[in-house]
């Protein structure tokens, strides 16, 4: 009977900027060290987490307690971390969460995350040494749509198996909801109540998400207007949104009627908020908005109008217990998979179109909200089933509200 073959266990190389409590490196990275929840199974990492580069060491700092809990150095520059002291790549794959940190900002208040920084000196590492490796990188490419171009162009050029984008996408869909392949989408919403940019990214990417399987595919977007206050109600009272639609996909979450959204008031805090909306066209006529209505970090929800059907389809994605920290379990898993296979579940076009998208709006919102034609978005491809990858519910059971937040790392919730 032949011997059973061993498995390798990847080792992975963590590129951060820092890492301290609930940032992005402690609620993703938590889920490499130790096994998790996902889908109600407690789930191997099946990849080993050995070297990390932290470009910034705050007050409040993680990093150095878990490499010595866990057995991980810290080299002091990326190239060193990927090789692990050696003159030549020694990693079998790569994570680069740029995200959090104290950074410069841009002329449009967007901060200067060295997500590029991070790619060009892990890529360099790639050349010297003469192989590739699977890369992720974590949210949007860039602040600058050259610089999120350049990235795919050269992950492209080299073969590097890249992943990018967030969590939310992958959050379970209450109530349930599957986009039909090649549906006939006529307009679409996408609700979320966070801060300018940094939350615009995801409540793109999850309308991305949604839209991407529509018929003929994807084939980019034709202009981008960011619109705030009262403007907001002015452009739906004109027709250019539906704000029927986005009452329509709030209510997939509350499992009510908001009433009026121009005069909403958050629940948990009674009181009105800052709005504006974000109006996408699509090349191929597709009418889309993003939609920053009320105050809440766990708001995430998405509406459209299928051609030929009266009623929308409309969903809300559940981020789980703890705020957003157990989001970023089911991105963990999408990420361990794309280090092992070297496939990304979903192609990194979708974050490159949205790395975009929030470029534009960004010059909108600065040139006096002007529309910004994007003949540049011409970003193609076709999407990918990825509900291998997202939380059903399952592991809602397992961990509730009702159980304590670690502090550490503990991504099963002392279960």
């Amino acid at each position: 009977m032949p011997a059973a073959v061993e498995t390798k266990r990847p080792k992975v190389a963590a590129v951060i900027t820092e890492f301290t409590h609930r940032s992005h490196a402690h609620v993703l990275l938590e889920n490499f060290l130790k096994p998790y929840y996902f889908n109600g199974q407690r789930t191997d990492p099946g990849v080993d987490l050995v070297s990390l580069f932290v470009d910034q060491f705050p007050a409040g700092d993680m990093a150095r307690a878990v490499a010595a809990e866990f057995g991980i150095t810290i080299y002091p520059t990326i190239g060193e971390a990927l090789r692990r002291g050696g003159k030549d790549l020694a990693v079998d794959g790569v994570v680069s969460i740029g995200e959090h940190g104290r950074y410069p900002t841009t002329d449009r208040g967007v901060i200067m995350y060295p997500r590029k920084r991070f790619f060009d000196e892990i890529v360099a590492v790639f050349r010297q040494s003469g192989r590739v490796v699977p890369l992720f990188n974590d949210k949007h490419l860039s602040y600058r749509w050259d610089w999120a171009d350049e990235m795919v162009r050269v992950a492209r050029e080299l073969k590097i198996p890249f992943m990018a984008g967030s969590s939310v996408p992958l959050a379970q869909r209450r109530p349930a909801l599957e986009m039909p392949e090649g549906a006939a989408i006529e307009e679409a919403v996408s609700v979320h109540s966070g801060p300018v940019e940094i939350y615009d990214f995801h409540g793109l990417e999850v309308l991305q998400s949604m839209v991407e399987s529509r018929r003929g595919g994807e084939t980019g977007v034709r202009e981008v207007q960011l619109l705030e206050g009262d403007d907001v109600w002015k452009a739906a009272a004109e027709g250019r949104w539906s704000m029927e639609l986005a009452e329509a996909a709030m209510r997939a979450q509350t499992g009510k009627d908001v009433g009026p959204l121009a005069k909403y008031v958050e629940p948990a805090d009674g009181k009105q908020h800052p709005v504006h909306a974000i109006l996408v066209t699509y090349r191929d006529g597709l009418r889309a908005t993003v939609l920053r209505i009320g105050n809440s970090a766990t708001r995430w929800c998405f509406g459209c109008r299928m051609r030929g059907r009266r009623e929308p389809l409309t969903t809300s994605f559940f981020v789980g217990p703890w705020r957003n920290r157990n989001l970023f379990k089911a991105l963990a898993h999408a990420i361990q998979s794309h280090l092992r296979e070297g496939r990304a579940p979903y192609p990194v076009e979708r974050t490159l179109l949205v790395t975009g998208e929030l470029a534009a709006a960004m010059d909108s919102r600065f040139e006096q909200h002007r529309s910004v034609p994007t003949p540049h978005l011409d970003v193609s491809y076709i999407s990918r089933d990825f509900k291998a990858m997202r939380e059903m519910g399952e592991t809602w059971k397992l961990i509730t509200e009702a159980m304590p937040e670690p502090a550490g790392i503990d991504p099963g919730g002392s279960k």
